[in-house]
């Protein structure tokens, strides 16, 4: 039976050892799903609105316990991790729990001529949802919980990084009474998740990751007409103007670029500021970027834990050293920061910074951003807009009407004004460009997790 480690980034020790499931565990789980969604379909809304929020009740009875258990898998600080948890998770899964009855009530189309007309929102089956080690709670339950209200029954697979995660939500759904099969987690290999993706009895994959993970998703389920949302990362700029509250904007965007050791899919990434500012504002985040307290992240004064991994800690260093060979300037100097060894790396500001850099144009996903100065809105939009991804992006300012002018020429799924890296449920969270594809959240969320089906009903 083949294995798997979860290598701990805090210390490089195992901390967990687990089977990959055999074909038939795979096979047994797909007709228990197919199975349980003959009647779940049928419960009622409220019985599943019930059994969702017994589900967040008890996430959130172990909030402590699972955070400090996800620092070890994946190297967060113990300080945030719990919150991972009590904040986003719940505030995610409370506010589609919220919007379900009027996310999934039929559409009543007025008489017409002795007909009745109407469109129902119909459940698709099974959701097959691939999950990420970045923030495995928070991206899970954009799927899970909405899947699961509209009738559908779900199957989880997680990174095997945080493999960890997807036992606590069986435990959770097990714990809360859920009917057998309505909700599973499996640990599987990539060649196994690709016949599951190909397998007629999955109606629908959520799969959040990197650009090729996305695209080995769309080959696994290229001979089939099965539903799919990708959201895949991003290269998210902020662009700071002439008037912004520079105090804000410097806080703000130093977290947005350095929490989760800028392990974050919207976090920001490259930050434009007006030329009248630049000055000021780089001296500034510089400043707050020094109070970082790197090191151990199971110790409560850490604010800057470990990359997830080696590997990733030195792709980061060569976007960095690519950087400095094409004229940029690093402004935090060794010696900043303590020394420790990869996956540990300490948060880095580039200035200097070009689109020749590829710390400016492909995703570093670490503790590391490149401030570019730039004249005008034109030329910040130009280059807010010259990136293969658009998840998020970000303007500063007290302008609200400039914001929106800017942000209607911006190519990105969600614009921020005087705020970045969050996820509000009520807003569709959405990509443009190979940031993804689809929606989850908000009421347009079910959409992507039932199919309309119309109902013209002539009377007599």
């Amino acid at each position: 039976m083949a294995r798997f480690e979860i290598i701990s980034p805090v210390d490089g020790s195992v901390f967990a050892e687990r089977n990959y499931a055999t074909e038939n565990e795979i096979e047994t789980a797909l007709e228990e799903a197919a199975s349980a969604f003959t009647h779940w379909r049928r419960t009622p809304l409220s019985e599943r609105v019930a059994l969702c929020q017994a589900v967040v009740d008890y996430f959130k009875t172990h909030a402590a316990a699972w955070g400090e258990e996800l620092s070890w898998q994946m190297g967060r600080p113990i300080v945030y991790t719990p919150n991972e948890i009590t904040g986003g998770f719940v505030e995610r899964a409370q506010a589609m729990i919220a919007m379900a009855e009027q996310g999934l009530k039929e559409i009543r189309i007025p008489e017409k001529n002795g007909f009745t007309r109407y469109i129902k929102k119909e459940p698709l089956g099974t959701i097959l949802v691939l999950a990420p080690w970045n923030y495995p709670y928070l991206t899970a339950v954009n799927a899970v919980i909405p899947a699961i209200l509209a009738g559908n029954t779900v199957i989880l697979k997680f990174a095997d990084q945080t493999a960890l995660c997807a036992e606590r939500f069986s435990e959770a759904f097990e714990a809360s009474g859920a009917p057998k099969g309505v909700f599973q987690s499996i640990h599987m290999t990539h060649d196994q998740v690709a016949k599951v993706v190909d397998d007629h009895r999955v109606a629908h994959v959520g799969f959040t990751g990197s650009v090729e993970g996305g695209k080995a998703v769309r080959r696994a389920i290229q001979n089939r007409f099965t539903g799919i949302g990708l959201e895949l990362g991003g290269k998210d700029p902020a662009y700071v103007t002439e008037d912004a509250d520079l105090a804000q904007a410097v806080e703000n965007l130093v977290d947005g670029a350095f929490f989760n050791s800028g392990q974050s899919c919207c976090g920001v990434e490259r930050i434009y500021v007006h030329e009248s500012r630049f000055d000021d504002f780089v001296t500034e985040f510089v400043r707050l970027t020094r109070q970082y307290k790197l090191g151990n992240p199971l110790a409560k004064e850490t604010t800057l834990g470990p990359m997830v991994r080696v590997a990733n800690a030195r792709n980061a260093i060569s976007h960095a050293e690519d950087a400095i060979r094409k004229g940029a300037k690093a402004l935090i100097e060794k010696g900043e920061f303590p020394d420790h060894p990869l996956p540990y790396l300490a948060p880095q500001v580039l200035v200097n910074v070009s689109h020749e850099m590829l710390v400016m144009t492909q995703e570093s996903f670490a503790p590391m951003v490149g401030i570019m100065s730039v004249k005008d809105d034109q030329e910040a939009i130009h280059l807010m807009n010259d990136s293969k991804y658009g998840l998020t992006a970000s303007i500063w300012t007290k302008d609200r009407d400039r914001a929106v002018r800017i942000g209607d020429h911006v190519d990105t799924g969600t614009w921020f004004m005087n705020r970045c890296d969050y996820l509000d449920p009520e807003l569709s969270w959405t990509g443009v460009k190979d940031s993804g594809r689809g929606c989850t959240l908000s009421v347009l969320g079910f959409d992507y997790l039932t199919r309309p089906k119309s109902y013209h009903l002539k009377h007599g």
